[in-house]
């Protein structure tokens, strides 16, 4: 933590630069996921022609990259100082999205995409730390609301800029991007904090507990990856590779309660309000970043969007979201958290249901309603789990908790990405089986319609072979959209499972002043996805 006085805060145009470089510097390590996302169909084109399934590796790699990044973003801040690190941590940032840039195939692209995020999760945290500090204590509400409104711009302004430079450009400028805006932020950083004295804490890092939960996490998340390409536990690979998740796990879990200093504090669920709102931000940021990479995926291959157009359906999110978020911290303290949370996840329950039951290629007006609507809960849906999850916590224990429930939540998305893919691809060929089955007349032979279709289709000159074909490709496409429906009423129904399970923590109590400060930081740490 940087030790100063009042005096040595930034003023004027100093701090009004300070703050914008680390509000773009924020935007730009948040915006790789969902920004990336968008353009994972040409991103696959390029290296070699690859799927758009193994375009997906990028970004769940990413996630894990950021979820590891973390501890280290803590140690290295109170070894060396935040500024330093975090100077040191965007030059790095820089030199892993160059080697993105020039990568040619998925096997150097996907590790490139990995270290990536592993600057970026040092990045989040120290770069929240630093505004903070800057601030006086009675201004630092508003520099979390601010911060609030800047977490909307990677779900919105960060697919639309993904998608816009697919299109008009190239792929590769987003990670360009990051060099171009990234260096100037790191020198506006250094030079503005130079020779600003910290207090150095030797402290100890728990190295068993990272390489353990890192062969847990990034094994697990190689099996999903790779799974529905791969033939799951059919592949003697990905076999070998959950055998050593299977032994690592509950050696991480036996480490971690003996460790003095873990890199996941396991302890803290002994605390009823933590474990439950960990379990619903979790799960539910599961399904929230699980359905939003996928459908964004959807839009382009299944709808016929272009990446810009699929990039504005999600930008349409920020209409509600933006000026909720910057106020939705202070509206939780006049409210039941437990009914601000069950009332949130009841909306999404509603919005992905209302998503889930399209029965044909829905045009742009009808799908930015419900995204709006997604947009709106997606706002609220950070703070109350945080709120919940602080009760009773205090100290290091406090920020500890805010840090390890960021950790969870972000790789509880990345295991979603590839999940929500799971129930789309499982589903989309039960589907085709029941429409080949309808439509053939093998379920109900009286209601065979297969003739008269291939007739109507021959009559305006199509030959029979061509005719089938053509129905075939709509079977197929009615398939799939049906199975992204089935993944949408997943994510429904366990937001409803959800909602009534938050009641199961205490009724929360309004913090002491003196808890308010840690209160704040701990907040910020949470509400950031």
């Amino acid at each position: 933590m940087t030790a100063f006085d009042d005096d040595d805060r930034l003023t004027g145009w100093r701090f009004l630069l300070f703050n914008a470089a680390l509000a773009v510097g924020n935007v730009i390590a948040l915006s790789n996921v969902p920004g990336y996302t968008v353009l994972a169909p040409y991103a696959a084109g390029s290296l070699q022609g690859v799927t758009p399934s193994f375009g997906t590796w990028a970004t769940t790699d990413h996630m894990m990259g950021i979820v590891l990044g973390l501890p280290f973003a803590r140690w290295l801040s109170a070894r060396y100082g935040d500024y330093r690190v975090y100077v040191a941590a965007f030059v790095a940032y820089a030199v892993f999205s160059l080697a993105c840039a020039l990568s040619e195939t998925i096997w150097f692209f996907v590790p490139a995409r990995f270290l990536l995020g592993l600057a970026g999760g040092i990045l989040l945290p120290i770069g929240q730390g630093l505004v903070l500090n800057e601030l006086p204590e009675k201004y630092r509400p508003y520099g979390v609301a601010w911060w609030g409104v800047l977490s909307m711009a990677p779900f919105t302004l960060g697919v639309f800029m993904g998608g816009f430079w697919a299109e008009y450009f190239n792929w590769r400028v987003l990670f360009y991007s990051n060099i171009f805006l990234g260096l100037p932020i790191a020198g506006v950083v250094g030079a503005l904090l130079y020779g600003r004295p910290f207090a150095r804490r030797i402290t100890r890092f728990d190295t068993i507990g990272v390489l353990l939960i890192s062969v847990t996490l990034v094994g697990f998340q190689t099996v999903l990856n790779q799974g529905n390409d791969f033939d799951w536990l059919g592949s003697s690979f990905l076999t070998i590779v959950m055998v050593v998740v299977a032994i690592s796990l509950p050696i991480f879990i036996i480490w971690e309660l003996g460790e003095r200093r873990p890199v996941l504090d396991l302890r803290l669920f002994g605390h009823r309000n933590y474990a439950v709102a960990t379990f619903c931000s979790v799960f539910g940021f599961l399904f929230i970043q699980g359905m939003l990479s996928v459908f964004i995926g959807q839009l382009q291959l299944l709808l016929g969007y272009t990446s810009s157009g699929a990039g504005t359906v999600y930008l349409t999110m920020a209409l509600l979201a933006v000026p909720l978020v910057s106020v939705v911290h202070l509206l939780v303290r006049h409210v039941d958290l437990r009914l601000f949370a069950s009332l949130n996840f009841l909306g999404f329950s509603v919005t992905m249901t209302w998503l889930g039951l399209f029965d044909k290629p829905a045009s742009f007006d009808q799908v930015t309603v419900p995204m709006i609507f997604f947009g709106f809960f997606l706002a609220t849906f950070f703070a109350p789990p945080a709120a919940i999850a602080v009760q009773g916590l205090g100290g290091s224990q406090l920020i500890r908790a805010a840090e390890e429930l960021a950790m969870l939540r972000t790789a509880a998305g990345a295991f979603g990405i590839t999940l929500q893919g799971v129930v789309q691809f499982r589903r989309t060929p039960f589907h085709q089986l029941d429409l080949a089955d309808q439509l053939g007349g093998r379920r109900f032979p009286s209601l065979d319609l297969l003739p008269q279709l291939l007739d109507k289709l021959q009559g305006l000159g199509l030959s029979e072979s061509v005719a089938r074909a053509h129905v075939s490709r709509l079977i197929r496409q009615q398939a799939l959209l049906m199975g992204l429906n089935d993944a949408f009423l997943t994510g429904a129904l366990a937001f409803f499972g959800l909602a009534i399970f938050v009641w199961l923590a205490k009724p929360a109590r309004k913090p002491a002043p003196k808890q308010r400060l840690e209160l704040l930081r701990a907040k910020e740490l949470m509400e950031e996805p």
